[in-house]
């Protein structure tokens, strides 16, 4: 590796450096019985991260295994790094009759890209690719590569019948759901582990927090958003209950090159890194699938545009923005369960 090329690469599958960091005081130990309330946690490895799930109740054991399960079988299911799973095989392929999972996850990514107008596209694998983020060997593309695979970038010409489940795509075009696949993970996981009568969970999946109900005690779960410059421990906190909180960042996931930083967050228009203003988006919503796509989304969107944006959807989601100049937004909704050491101003709805 030549000297002046410097790499560096941070992964969700870090806990330390994760984009979330939860406040709930979980030992990692398996089963445990403590004045009559039983508690499983169970750690695994899926989606290129390390994930870990918290349920207290009768049958926290069961239900965590069963939702551990599934986040596995979601990932071998939709996993670009997989040569067996479905989306390789569709982005090989061009056309497959997909799964209803795979089907789902392709309506939602297109109801965002349509409401985003192509901030949130799925068809940026191509220049994941080109850039190295879909590996391990980064490099910094000419315009005249990333004008060669732009074209292919367009959720719009995806040909899909959804009275069959159909998929084709053109021939220069490949899918990635790794922006919103984490996010309908946590939903399908919470949905198992409320089906087996459990009324308090906690997921950490890489970041992305779920939180089920309340904690035990009847208090709200208390959600840390990571400061990106690390100069303090939390950018702030957030107290929920029965919410995703999901947080997406430049510093996740990047590669220095000649002394530039180029991050793993692409503009779907441009194919390059994100430059619109933002450092951090957190996006808390009840849907961890809406979550996910919109923290991506409104990071490319940048600060203006992502704050008009809150005020069309506002009765959908809320929103922590820091920008780079360290000012902090704080959407309405999240007035009365934010809390941070730093100074920050609430973004209020339109009368």
């Amino acid at each position: 590796m030549e000297n002046n090329r410097v790499m560096k690469q941070k992964y969700k599958k870090n806990i330390a450096t994760a984009a979330l960091i939860f406040f709930v005081g979980i030992v990692c130990i398996t089963i445990f019985q403590n004045n009559k309330k039983r508690q499983a946690t169970q750690s695994l490895f899926a989606m290129d991260t390390y994930m870990e799930i918290t349920a207290y109740g009768k049958n926290s054991e069961v239900a965590v295994a069963a939702a551990a399960a599934e986040l596995q079988r979601l990932d071998a299911l939709l996993s670009t790094g997989s040569n067996t799973s479905e989306v390789t095989r569709i982005n090989q392929q061009k056309t497959a009759n997909l799964s209803d999972d795979t089907a789902y996850l392709l309506e939602r990514s297109q109801q965002i890209y349509q409401d985003t107008q192509g901030a949130f596209d799925i068809t940026i694998y191509p220049i994941m690719k080109l850039w190295g983020f879909a590996g391990d060997t980064f490099h910094v593309p000419t315009q005249k590569e990333l004008d060669a695979v732009l074209p292919g970038v367009d959720m719009s010409v995806l040909c899909y019948q959804k009275e069959n489940k159909t998929l084709t795509i053109p021939e220069a075009s490949a899918m990635d759901f790794g922006g919103i696949a984490k996010g309908y993970a946590s939903d399908r996981a919470a949905e198992i582990i409320k089906n087996y009568g459990i009324e308090s969970a906690i997921m950490n999946l890489g970041g992305n927090v779920r939180a089920i109900g309340t904690k035990t005690d009847g208090s709200l779960w208390r959600v840390g958003i990571r400061t990106p410059d690390g100069s303090q421990p939390y950018l702030g906190t957030i107290s929920v209950k029965d919410k995703a909180v999901i947080t997406s960042g430049g510093y996740e996931r990047y590669f220095e090159e000649n002394g530039i930083v180029y991050h793993h967050i692409i503009d779907p228009k441009t194919g390059k890194p994100a430059q619109n203003g933002l450092v951090s988006v957190t996006i808390v919503c009840e849907d961890g699938t809406t979550a996910d796509g919109l923290s991506t989304a409104l990071y490319v969107m940048g600060t203006e545009k992502a704050l008009t944006f809150w005020q069309q959807y506002n009765q959908v989601f809320d929103a922590v923005l820091l920008d780079e100049e360290g000012n902090l937004y704080v959407t309405e909704g999240l007035q009365e369960v934010f809390s941070s050491e730093r100074d920050y101003k609430i973004y209020r709805r339109e009368k």
